[in-house]
């Protein structure tokens, strides 16, 4: 590995930061190995987009033809007395500014139902005060057929990616050295838990599970840039993911690992970036199941997609909009019945071809359940405009709605 050197790392935490990244550099609102993840030799990653990607002219998130409907063997609560309205509420998550509750999702909350907000930015208000915006939010929630609380998320991975710090919250350092704690870590990853459970925050889009094997981990933008990877060998990246996991579910925090099936490999950061492509990581990689594999040790995980092209998954389309990624490799192959939440879908350079609503229903047609709206989440009233109108439309993506809405349901059901 090629040393990184600090000034070089503090000027890439500042452009991130500078970002407003929220879910991928942050996440996008957002790894994968080789043929053998443990001993493949190094590759270099490409930014060259396939020529479907070149081309963003029309882009249609229509899933493959062989594409079937997602599975739904998790228990939930009954959808009987949900409106529509509130179904397509369920499948939103909208960001606010940690530090205040916006009026854009105090509208979203009160009109479109939303099941689930997003703390973003960069807070030093500590605890307490995050409680009390949080508390302001879920006041909000109306009388449900069922009164279902709000996922309340936010970014807490360490180093440069933190949104919530100040009096109560700790410092945590970078995935990197959070791996080199060993066993410790998930006992670290508890107290972290419990800062942001006594914040009000009952969702966390952490861990990093992407393999970054590259011979200089500093040229993969989005993860090896800023620390972000747990190791550069598929045990480290085992190893730091579950403590993380299992710290934050210990404290009845829901993890999310991200961003399958990986962004260890690209050169460019979709948040910023249009075309971004990943040429190397295919169906059989081990990185690739280890996503699954993790996600299904716990009852409360979910996992989030990469908006990257995958070539050998589908070059057609980027996996987040990918019925082959989502529905056929990660709930199908891989077995994984959970949650999935995309990356950002509103502000990522890689999708701004796409309307915001065409970006949403691409997301929950190819199987996603929750759409992230965080970087522009004034978007999330056309995205739900569109949601609804194609459930209208259309009776097979109606029945998509109420399946990811039940898988929702059934997350916040294990909520304390």
């Amino acid at each position: 590995m090629t040393p990184r050197t600090p000034s070089r790392r503090s000027l890439l935490a500042l452009s991130l930061s500078a970002a407003g990244l929220a879910a991928c550099g942050r996440a996008a609102s957002g790894g994968a190995a080789g043929a053998s993840a443990t001993s493949a030799p190094p590759v270099s990653p490409t930014a060259a987009p396939p020529a479907s990607a070149t081309s963003l002219a029309a882009p249609t998130g229509e899933p493959s033809a062989t594409a079937t409907a997602s599975p739904t063997t998790t228990a939930a609560p009954s959808l009987e007395g949900w409106s529509l309205e509130q179904k397509v509420g369920q499948l939103l998550m909208v960001g606010t500014e940690a530090t205040a509750a916006s009026g854009t999702v105090v509208s979203a909350i009160t009109e479109l139902h939303v099941g689930g907000v997003f703390l973003s930015g960069r807070s030093e208000a500590g605890v307490a005060a995050t409680r009390a915006v949080v508390d302001s939010l879920t006041a909000l929630v109306g009388p449900q057929p069922t009164r279902t609380p709000l996922l309340v998320a936010t970014d807490q991975e360490g180093g440069a990616v933190q949104v919530l710090r100040g009096p109560g919250f700790s410092q945590l350092p970078e995935a990197t050295a959070q791996g080199e704690q060993g066993a410790g870590l998930q006992e670290s990853a508890l107290g972290w838990a419990q800062e942001l459970a006594a914040a009000g925050v009952n969702m966390n889009l952490a861990p990093v599970a992407d393999l970054v094997d590259l011979a200089d981990p500093g040229v993969n933008a989005p993860i090896g840039a800023f620390g972000r990877e747990y190791g550069h060998s598929l045990e480290t990246v085992r190893q730091g993911v579950e403590a993380f996991a299992a710290g934050m579910e210990q404290a009845g925090v829901v993890p999310t690992l991200k961003h399958f099936p990986g962004l260890g490999r690209v050169a460019q950061n979709t948040d910023v970036s249009a075309g971004v492509t990943d040429s190397v990581t295919g169906p059989e990689d081990p990185a690739v199941a280890l996503f699954a594999e993790l996600a299904k040790a716990g009852s409360r995980r979910t996992v989030m997609m990469s908006s990257a092209y995958y070539t050998l998954l589908d070059a057609t389309q980027p996996a987040v909009f990918s019925a082959r990624v989502v529905t056929e490799l990660l709930r199908g192959r891989l077995g994984f019945n959970g949650v999935v939440i995309t990356d950002d879908l509103s502000a990522a350079a890689q999708l701004a071809a796409w309307s915001p609503g065409a970006r949403a229903v691409a997301a929950v047609r190819a199987g996603c359940d929750i759409v992230l709206a965080s970087g522009a989440p004034w978007q999330a009233s056309e995205m739900a405009a569109a949601l609804l109108a194609e459930a209208q439309a259309d009776a097979g993506f109606a029945a998509q709605v109420d399946a990811a809405a039940a898988r929702v349901l059934a997350l916040k059901s294990h909520l304390p």
